[in-house]
């Protein structure tokens, strides 16, 4: 992990009106989580693409808050409607790009594309040591992905939330997607 492109990272995700968390630990990673939604008055929310261990953990966090988690699998015949009523999107990512402050999501199936966008809330959960400096060193990784998975596959680049300009050059939030994103940056190594 190299702490620079941390706050490279940090930086670059605020500069485009996301918050960055860093968490030492998945634990703390879990924990900003219950913040942000706490701090939101969240009561509902929906997790994808994260290892079921953190799930678990999220789950057990969010029931001792009183704030209902919908977690995989999603049936396919109950998307997109199962997925509306969730107030936050907290989603696993495949990898960062420190320059712009994007995070790289993968997805395989439906229900991570409309965890990650639906919600009013999104928050990626991105590993330290999976952020690279540029876009361009962001090949390798993407090699990778579509190695491991020859069909149906997206990749999807988050940088903050979601935007849109009219003609008149005014910059609203949220229209097409989240109005609020949050990036939370796990510094632990893996296990």
């Amino acid at each position: 992990m190299q702490p620079a492109l941390v706050e490279e990272f940090a930086a670059a995700f605020e500069a485009v009106r996301g918050v960055a968390h860093r968490a030492a630990t998945q634990a703390e990673a879990v924990q900003a989580a219950i913040g942000i939604m706490k701090q939101a008055g969240i009561r509902s929310a929906a997790a994808a693409a994260l290892p079921e261990h953190f799930i678990d953990a999220l789950a057990a966090a969010c029931a001792a808050e009183g704030i209902t988690l919908l977690r995989p699998p999603y049936a396919a015949a109950d998307l997109p409607l199962a997925l509306d009523g969730p107030e936050v999107g907290i989603t696993g990512m495949a990898f960062g790009v420190a320059e712009s402050g994007t995070m790289a999501e993968v997805c395989t199936e439906d229900s991570v594309r409309l965890v990650s966008g639906l919600p009013r809330t999104h928050i990626g959960i991105v590993r330290a040591d999976s952020l690279v400096p540029r876009l361009v060193d962001a090949a390798a990784p993407m090699r990778e992905i579509f190695a491991r998975h020859d069909k149906n596959v997206t990749v999807s680049f988050i940088s903050g939330p979601s935007r849109t300009g009219d003609i008149e050059l005014i910059l609203t939030l949220g229209v097409h997607g989240p109005e609020f994103a949050h990036a939370i940056i796990v510094t632990e190594e893996p296990a």
